[in-house]
């Protein structure tokens, strides 16, 4: 069980790559700086999407727990 302190919770589960990673960048500017997402997503190709994405956009991966679902942290840092 996670400990991060989630402001928003997105149900991604059944949406095909790069499905979750879209929904992401559309609801990130949803929650402050410094709050954390954490997303619910059945894709296994979101565990090296989320990352990149992650990178690219200036965000960061906090923590991803492989499980069904998958749940990955994702914090705003900008």
């Amino acid at each position: 069980m996670s400990n991060h302190d989630v402001a928003k919770i997105l149900d991604l589960k059944g949406l095909p790559c790069p499905m979750p990673v879209v929904k992401m960048s559309q609801e990130i500017g949803s929650v402050s700086v410094g709050q954390i997402i954490e997303v619910l997503t059945t894709d296994p190709g979101s565990i090296s999407d989320f990352p990149a994405w992650a990178k690219s956009t200036g965000n960061e991966v906090l923590e991803t727990v492989q499980g069904d679902p998958i749940k990955i942290y994702v914090k705003r840092l900008k």
